[in-house]
């Protein structure tokens, strides 16, 4: 693979992707927001949602394709 592919598909990742820090989840390149309270956020994404249980849970960073949510993390289920 070419540097130039390689960094064509760094810059412009448009796959689904989600990493789990602590106490924070980071989401990419998701289709929208189910719903949205302090105890469960639902993230739809092109094959299912993903359901954010925990407490005291806020979106700290909300852009077009990426979401992060921080707060006290107790669950994340894929459906």
């Amino acid at each position: 693979m070419s540097i130039v592919k390689r960094a064509r598909n760094y810059l412009l990742d448009e796959m689904f992707n989600m990493r789990v820090l602590k106490n924070k989840i980071d989401i990419c390149n998701y289709e929208s927001i189910g719903y949205l309270d302090n105890d469960l956020i639902i993230i739809n994404y092109d094959s299912g949602e993903i359901k954010i249980k925990g407490e005291n849970l806020v979106v700290s960073k909300l852009l077009n394709d990426e979401i992060l949510i921080s707060g006290d993390i107790k669950n994340i289920e894929m459906r």
